[in-house]
């Protein structure tokens, strides 16, 4: 899958020349080139085949260009520092295909990181969505059992000033009952008690 993505994105590439030529007239990459896609080439000390050998180049290294040129030679810089003439031929100012691929898979490996990261965070995120609507699950059955506890207790409340309310008027009546007989029963009292004494006399 890697592999066709690899090859999809180099042919997009390389099917965009304008891009790569506005990028090859950089002022910032105008020193930088690459050797071409052969397996390695052999570096002389001066611009010819009869200069001696100074060792070899990997295919797709990226390399310093001095800007010397004689004989179809270009002067060079190796990312060890030996300073060489190398066949032009086989010098590019655009990355070859080892190059591309490699950074592209770079490029794919961030994004695969990324997109395990992010993946993993979506998951973390979802099981504290699923933590979340238990927790308020449970808090709403709360809510709703002391609901029906405060229901439950105000009808108690109300049952009680009920009931307060029906012995105070119990005792109510029960005093206005007794406050009668006493009207009515201490007259009586007090006119036999002055007969019994107008009697004595």
């Amino acid at each position: 899958m890697k592999l066709i993505t690899c090859l999809l994105l180099v042919c997009s590439l390389l099917s965009a020349p304008v891009v790569l030529a506005a990028q090859s007239t950089d002022e910032s990459n105008a020193n930088i080139g690459y050797i071409t896609d052969d397996l390695f080439i052999y570096m002389h000390a001066g611009p010819g085949s009869h200069y001696r050998l100074v060792g070899s180049i990997n295919a797709g290294d990226e390399i310093s260009l001095t800007g010397k040129t004689e004989n179809d030679y270009t002067e060079i810089i190796d990312t060890k520092e030996r300073t060489a003439w190398v066949e032009s031929k086989y010098v590019s100012v655009e990355p070859g295909l080892r190059q591309v691929i490699a950074s592209l898979n770079a490029q794919l490996a961030v994004q695969s990181e990324d997109y395990q990261q992010a993946s993993s965070q979506l998951t973390d995120n979802n099981q504290l969505i699923t933590s979340l609507q238990s927790r308020e699950a449970e808090l709403s059955s709360q809510i709703e059992n002391l609901n029906k506890q405060l229901d439950t207790l105000r009808g108690q409340l109300d049952n009680q000033d009920l009931e307060i309310k029906k012995e105070y008027f119990f005792n109510g009546a029960i005093v206005l009952v007794v406050g009668l007989i006493l009207g009515i029963v201490l007259p009586r009292i007090s006119v036999k008690k002055r007969s019994s004494m107008d009697n004595w006399k």
